[in-house]
């Protein structure tokens, strides 16, 4: 009955002095009422009174609620890419921040932010929460079998300070369960190794070299 009624309301059409109303698939008049000879009030057949304060309720609270709906969407930008670079390995690099700190070698101990997603775009894990924007950087040893070899070569050359994101092959990613870096919480470790066989993509942070 509701639904009958307010597909009426959004099909109303005007003329003067008085309104046509769908209702049913029957057209009815509206009825106009002048007052004092400036403004008017309208009946509307087929509308009940209760719906239509209803609606028009609603209306406002939904754009009071969630003023974006009444706005456009600001577009999200990619970062702008400074380099790209393929290595021997197969390793797929982009360079989106230029570090200005220590630069990283192989054997050193780094601190990072990283995001891992799967080739698709879907999210794997990341040590920056997605909602409060807090972040729990990890610890990270570039050095061979403690880490998983393609982000080693992301990382290695790297200065603090700078961000990359790189295409993993799987052959350089997680080929046992030990290498870093991998969550604590059984969750999201089953998720990210349950991905293993598959490209993995990885934004990172070069936060410190210790």
């Amino acid at each position: 009955m509701e639904a009958s009624s307010f597909q009426s309301l959004i099909q109303l059409k005007c003329f003067s002095p008085s309104l046509t109303c769908i209702s049913n698939g029957h057209p009815t008049k509206a009825r106009v009422k002048k007052l004092h000879g400036r403004f008017s009030t309208t009946t509307v057949c087929g509308v009940p009174r209760r719906l239509f304060v209803k609606f028009m309720g609603l209306n406002a609270a939904i754009l009071y609620v969630c003023p974006s709906l009444a706005a456009p969407m600001p577009e999200m930008k990619e970062p702008e890419v400074i380099r790209t670079q393929k290595m021997a390995s197969g390793v797929r690099i982009q360079d989106i921040i230029e570090g200005e700190g220590p630069e990283a070698h192989e054997g050193d101990l780094v601190e990072v932010n990283y995001v891992c997603r799967r080739s698709n775009g879907y999210f794997v894990h990341s040590t920056v929460d997605q909602f409060s924007g807090e972040s729990m950087p990890v610890v990270l040893p570039l050095e061979k079998k403690q880490i998983i070899e393609g982000l080693k070569e992301v990382l290695i050359g790297m200065k603090v300070g700078g961000k990359r994101r790189a295409l993993i092959p799987p052959s350089l990613g997680y080929v046992n369960e030990n290498l870093k870096p991998i969550p604590d919480e059984f969750g999201p470790r089953r998720s990210l190794l349950s991905h293993a066989n598959e490209p993995l993509v990885f934004e990172v942070q070069l936060l410190k070299v210790l």
